[in-house]
């Protein structure tokens, strides 16, 4: 049977955490009483009010309230808090006579904390929700609204003529304004909620989150398409659309220079206004903000219901062993207690949830229940024993050929500098590529492993759809059948080779082998993770067009593991390059290095991963207007000449620069090093209650955070192999240079962990469970 607090901590949500009871805290209170010759064994009419689960507990709430007054051995006293928006205060009064009066004291006192503490918490999060649904059913009503006017008018625009609903554009339009007055709104209730209506989380941490807060609304400015304020039936309305794409991008810039540019005049309207054209893209991407919205809605109900029911349960919990140990029925008393107190006993969160459950149904399912379910409660899919079955299977077959392979290479002296170049030059950087590839994909694995066993919520920071997300056994399945399938393939083409097959004859497997992987990613049947496999290519459609789209978490998350694969990136341009000019058929491998252009190219591929970034960077600058997006961008800057500099010097060599290698990479490690601890990991806190840590922690034991600081410090290093010429013995350089690229993908997996640690503990500190989404319509006063 698992133990209550096992089964506790599995159940919070985790950006939640802090505002559960802290049944820990309650249990430590508890064992500090000390009651000499008292049997501790539970009578009969206790266990009647000990409920062994939460239905249970819920249904015998009743029986608390048939105690006699007389009998009570506690008080509780309900007090009205200065503040209104703290609601009841509850304090306990002892008078029964304690064995051990002063534990007993502390341990009612952190119960009634606990308990208002779980009251306050529940109120804001209730009245954030009740806000965010009612301004969601406003949205549903304009949206209507200008469907209904769209479908009277016939064609793909609103005139202001219109006989059924009048538009109008006001002259006080601006072609790009500041976040919207929402996601404003939202955030001043969770600062709020922080500071006011939290007053218990009074640490470190929250007091950082506070100031990171304040100053996030003074310099952090949303840039959104603010299309023209419209007046539809009295109301007047601006409709604001993200730029989150291209074409709403062009559609911004465009929008821009044709108001300010070529036709200024346009802005000067009369009081009959003038004509605004809506376009069904434009109702189409409201609508799905709007969906979006009330998805994010129900699920935080869902959550508020979790929290309200797991912590009865605590309550029941505790109170059932304080009364194991002092042999006292406080249990029935105070839960009747907690039965009245607010987050047990309002009902507002219910009743939206079944409004919001409707207005789904309805408006977005088409009145399909089952359909409207498969967006507000997806189901994630249960695991196979079979997957486990086939990871095992492929994992031996790998480790198998793996062995054949090595002994078979090591039997041909394939390996040793300057023998059999051919083969280093044409089928090992397909190896080399393959080997970094799914080394990566591996570590990723063992990322979401980690993540799920520290309770990090790695789906909700990634934005990854629930039911398609792969789970960890999913990615080492493609991991050890891909480097199956792979190895497999490079046994067979040196087992040809040692037959007496000459390279002209087994020249093509390896390109062969590439064109079938980039075959299979690009799919269009559904097989083989077909929505991963998509939602993998439109990420790296992002990054390529980094400045044009808006820039979420994972695009950048992915654009950094690129950062760490530009080994990779240059061997698939040279196996690229190697079979699409046809150099396979001569075996001229040395045009593809020798060649001004494609040498050209390698400092261009060496750049774009840098590039990228960068310009991530300047986008999240532009959207944010954090100044820090302009000090992360001059750190991908930094590193792009250091790449440059390397790169001359492999190709050229010389003193000069040699010494402008040394210098761009000392100061551009310098410059990441400082980043990756304290801005991506969140460490080297000076008043840290955890020396050089920070104040909250995921893994228990520290020595982890400084062995990864070393680690990571050591391996940042990894370029000094290029000015040492440091090299194993007995072997071909790009054996050396395969083995300081896995160095740098290790690097990367460990950086992955704490990187999204620290977003963790970023989103705790805020309370941030659901997404906020940008609402399109909004408000706008005349006098605006």
């Amino acid at each position: 049977m698992v133990k209550f607090s096992k089964q506790f901590e599995g159940q919070v949500v985790p950006e939640w955490k802090y505002a559960y009871v802290d049944y820990w805290q309650l249990k430590k209170d508890i064992k500090k009483i000390h009651l000499p010759n008292i049997d501790n064994t539970p009578t009969k009419e206790q266990n009647n009010y000990l409920p062994n689960t939460l239905f249970s507990s819920l249904m015998n709430f009743s029986l608390f309230g048939h105690q006699h007054r007389n009998h009570e051995a506690i008080h509780v006293h309900k007090k009205l808090s200065s503040s209104a928006s703290k609601g009841d205060m509850y304090e306990t009064e002892l008078l029964d006579q304690f064995a051990d009066t002063d534990a007993t004291k502390e341990f009612f006192a952190c119960l009634d904390l606990q308990l208002n503490k779980v009251n306050q918490f529940y109120k804001a999060r209730e009245k954030e929700f009740l806000d965010r649904g009612e301004s969601s059913k406003k949205q549903i009503e304009i949206l209507l609204e200008l469907k209904t006017a769209f479908q009277q008018q016939g064609k793909g625009a609103i005139a202001s003529e219109d006989s059924s609903i009048s538009c109008t554009i006001s002259s006080d339009e601006e072609s790009v304004k500041d976040r919207t007055e929402e996601e404003q709104l939202q955030d001043n209730r969770a600062d709020d909620t922080e500071k006011n209506d939290v007053p218990f989380m009074d640490s470190p941490r929250s007091d950082d989150m506070g100031k990171s807060m304040r100053m996030k609304k003074e310099d952090e400015k949303m840039r959104t398409l603010s299309g023209p304020v419209i007046n539809c039936q009295g109301k007047n309305l601006r409709i604001n659309i993200p730029l989150t794409t291209p074409s709403l991008t062009f559609s911004a810039i465009s929008y821009l220079v044709w108001e300010d540019l070529v036709n200024p005049s346009s802005r000067k309207c009369g009081p009959e206004g003038r004509k605004l054209h809506v376009n069904r893209t434009t109702l189409h991407h409201a609508e799905k903000m709007i969906r979006g919205a009330f998805v994010e809605i129900y699920k935080g109900l869902g959550y508020l219901k979790s929290y309200r029911n797991l912590n009865i349960l605590a309550f029941i919990k505790i109170l059932k062993k304080f009364d194991k140990v002092t042999g006292k029925q406080v249990l029935p008393i105070y839960l009747k207690v907690v039965e009245s107190s607010y987050f047990n006993s309002s009902d507002k969160v219910m009743k939206l949830e079944d409004e919001v459950e409707e207005l789904f149904i309805k408006h977005f399912a088409e009145e399909d229940r089952r359909k409207a379910m498969k967006y507000l409660k997806p189901q994630q899919h249960k695991d196979s024993h079979s997957v486990t079955f086939f990871i095992g299977l492929f994992t031996g077959c790998f480790l198998a050929l793996f062995a054949g392979y090595v002994i078979m290479a090591r039997m041909m002296h394939v390996y040793r500098p300057a023998s059999h170049s051919v083969y280093m030059e044409t089928v090992y950087p397909v190896f080399s590529m393959f080997s970094l590839l799914f080394l990566h994909f591996f570590l990723y694995g063992l990322n979401v492993f980690a993540w799920r066993k520290a309770r990090i919520n790695y789906s909700f920071i990634f934005e990854l759809n629930p039911t398609k997300e792969l789970k960890y056994r999913d990615v080492f399945l493609i991991c050890t059948t891909s480097l199956t399938a792979v190895m497999g393939v490079m046994f067979v083409h040196m087992s040809l080779i040692a037959k007496g097959h000459s390279y002209e004859q087994v020249k093509a497997i390896p390109g062969l082998l590439l064109l079938v992987f980039l075959a299979l990613l690009v799919c269009p049947f559904n097989i083989f993770y077909r929505s991963s496999r998509y939602r993998f290519l439109s990420v790296i459609r992002n990054i390529i067009l980094s400045p044009l789209y808006k820039v979420v978490m994972l695009d950048f998350f992915m654009a950094d593991q690129l950062c760490s694969q530009v080994p990779m990136l240059r061997n698939l341009e040279y196996v690229a390059c190697y079979y699409i000019t046809g150099s396979y058929k001569t075996e001229d491998y040395m045009h593809c290095k020798e060649a001004r252009h494609y040498r050209d190219l390698v400092y261009a591929v060496s750049f774009l991963p840098y590039y990228w970034r960068a310009m991530q960077c300047a986008r999240r600058w532009f959207d944010e207007g954090q100044t820090s997006h302009l000090v992360n961008l001059g750190k991908y800057v930094s590193a792009m000449f250091a790449a440059g500099a390397k790169v001359a010097y492999e190709k050229d060599g010389g003193a000069g620069w040699l010494c402008l290698l040394v210098v761009m990479s000392s100061a551009a490690t310098v410059y990441q090093l400082y980043w990756d601890f304290v801005k991506d990991w969140g460490l080297l806190q000076m008043n840290s209650k955890n020396p050089w840590l920070r104040n909250e922690l995921m893994l228990r034991q520290k020595f982890i955070y400084y062995l990864s600081m070393g680690l990571n410090l050591i391996l940042r290093l990894a370029w000094l192999q290029t000015v040492l010429h440091s090299k194993f013995e007995h072997v071909d350089d790009g054996v050396t240079y395969l083995f300081l690229a896995a160095l740098e993908v290790t690097r990367r997996g460990l950086w992955n962990f704490f990187r999204l640690e620290n977003e963790h503990l970023n989103n705790a500190g805020k309370f941030r469970a659901v997404k906020t989404i940008p609402l399109p319509f909004h408000e706008v006063d005349e006098e605006d």
